[in-house]
């Protein structure tokens, strides 16, 4: 698969905890990501953050979150983006959901 110079950006900001049926929300995107043969998805995990809520999501020991932030990130063109962002807003109701335009400098297979 070949991306053009200029693509979109999807990030997807959630807790942890988010959920979608039995599985991890964050998984269940990735998975609609890769059946809908999107370039691909990466899962970030935070060390630390908080959200709309403001309350603080930590991985310190004395005070260990078990909702810690993660973030999607998907690369791809706009009209493969535009295919995801149904699933996106069926099933995220908490967290954020931003989109930016990217230059592409290489994405390469093996």
């Amino acid at each position: 698969m070949k991306l053009p110079e200029t693509a979109v950006l999807l990030r997807v900001f959630l807790g942890e905890s988010a959920r979608h049926t039995n599985k991890p929300l964050y998984e269940a995107i990735v998975l609609k990501a890769r059946e809908l043969n999107l370039a691909g998805a990466t899962v970030l995990r935070g060390i630390l953050g908080f959200g709309a809520d403001s309350r603080i999501h930590s991985a310190k020991i004395l005070s260990l979150s078990l909702d810690l932030p993660l973030v999607v990130e998907i690369v791809d063109t706009q009209e493969n983006i535009d295919k995801l962002l149904p699933f996106i807003d069926e099933h995220v109701s908490e967290g954020l959901v931003t989109l930016e335009n990217v230059r592409v400098i290489k994405y390469h297979q093996g």
